[in-house]
């Protein structure tokens, strides 16, 4: 028996949740064109719809150093306290109507200091933004909650200073760490010293691996580097044969280690050919603690719905599937067990009995 197609209102309704997310990566493009003539930076287009499609456009190349350099406009608009605040409220707004109910926002603090502001003062704005649009989406029926992850650039000298503001400020809204940019020549054991820090200070965190680079990153990122969640981790399936799980893969699988995937931007970079054929499926069927997730959503030109409709339409994915990656993503939230716990059967778990 074939189940049947979920339409794309009901998955716009379903309750999600998104860990893999960047702050950078998902702002509207009209507020980038008009934030941009407010600092007179020059855009490829001031047309809205003609912006939002040369992100996708310039991001669809294959190559993860030219999607990565799609960020030169977006950070452009993020050196004011004034951009700060309206790109984080607008990024609760977008994702409560996109039916998320929790989300974890990532963002290198080191990459908005251009204009004079402070490391701290960067972490403060955006916090004082992402509350003003979680109270907005509150008053306004669609309560979300957002959690931050701080980066430190790989590539860079200040990994130490972000995880240091990740210590500072776990008890005002952020909730863990991550190292971002380019993966290939930058493994993730040279930050050794800051993850010694962060697990000394009881503070999680994830890392991107396994995207641009293959099982070296993974196997440093999880048994050097202790990380709880793979950004991406696509690549683990080179450790698969015939369905047979080597020890690196194993070991994933079997301590639950969450793969943060992104399915389209996978597309992109070129780690993926297929949404039908993408490693996402395989590693749900093969137990994996698989979430699905959107990582830059202007520069995918996508949201958590189309995410999910694509995987429905083009992967065969059930509403049980997704019901799955979702309950994944909030057990591997770095938030407390029972808050953990309370968000999956007072809001995931009646949320799809109520819509299905």
């Amino acid at each position: 028996m074939t189940a049947p197609r979920i339409d794309t209102e009901t998955l716009r309704r379903l309750p999600k949740a998104v860990l893999h997310d960047h702050l950078d990566g998902g702002l509207r493009p009209a507020t980038v064109i008009e934030l941009a003539a407010a600092v007179g930076h020059t855009l490829p287009t001031t047309d809205p719809d003609e912006l939002a499609a040369w992100y996708v456009e310039a991001a669809g190349s294959g190559d993860l150093v030219r999607y990565i350099g799609t960020f030169e406009h977006t950070l452009a608009v993020m050196q004011t306290r004034e951009g700060l605040l309206r790109v984080a409220e607008e990024y609760v707004l977008d994702l409560a109507a996109d039916g998320v109910v929790y989300a974890e926002v990532r963002y290198a603090p080191e990459l908005n200091t251009r204009a004079g502001l402070t490391l701290a003062e960067v972490v403060e704005t955006v916090q004082q933004g992402l509350a003003a649009g979680m109270a907005k989406a509150a008053a306004a029926g669609t309560p979300v909650r957002v959690g931050t992850l701080l980066c430190g650039m790989r590539m860079f000298d200040r990994v130490g200073e972000a995880a240091e503001l990740a210590v500072a400020y776990r008890d005002a809204g952020v909730v863990g760490f991550d190292i971002a940019g380019a993966e290939d020549g930058f493994p993730p054991a040279d930050h050794l010293a800051a993850f010694e820090h962060l697990r000394a200070e009881s503070v999680p965190f994830t890392i991107h691996a396994g995207e641009a680079y293959g099982l070296p990153s993974i196997h440093q990122a999880v048994q050097v580097c202790g990380a709880q969640r793979l950004g991406h981790g696509v690549r683990i399936t080179e450790d698969i044969v015939d369905g047979k799980l080597g020890r690196l893969a194993g070991w994933v699988r079997d301590r639950r280690i969450a793969l943060e995937m992104c399915p389209t931007s996978n597309l992109q970079t070129g780690c993926a050919t297929s949404i039908a054929e993408h490693p996402i499926t395989a590693l749900k069927d093969l137990g994996f603690r698989v979430t699905l997730n959107t990582d830059n959503r202007l520069v995918s030109g996508t949201t958590m719905t189309r995410e999910m409709a694509l995987l429905v339409e083009e992967a065969g994915w059930t509403a049980e599937d997704l019901r799955t990656v979702t309950v994944n993503a909030v057990k591997s939230a770095f938030i407390p067990f029972d808050e953990r716990k309370a968000l999956i059967e007072d809001v995931i778990l009646p949320g799809y009995a109520g819509a299905l």
